[in-house]
């Protein structure tokens, strides 16, 4: 893998902790702290995070 990929891959894993560390998320169900976890694991737990973010607001729109 080129070093220009590598480093690209840390900075998206890097900004998808520091997301998920600001909506509350620290640790998986199992656990696993975030930066121990790959970055397709962190993709879906933040696709999955924003979208229960955004379930949320919806609920709240139409109260």
């Amino acid at each position: 893998m080129s070093t220009l990929l590598r480093q690209k891959r840390e900075e998206r894993k890097k900004y998808l902790i520091d997301q998920l560390m600001k909506y509350g998320y620290f640790k998986t169900n199992k656990g696993k702290q975030l930066y121990e976890l790959n970055l397709s694991d962190l993709e879906r737990i933040h696709i999955r995070v924003k979208c229960e973010i955004g379930r949320e607001l919806t609920r709240e729109e139409y109260k």
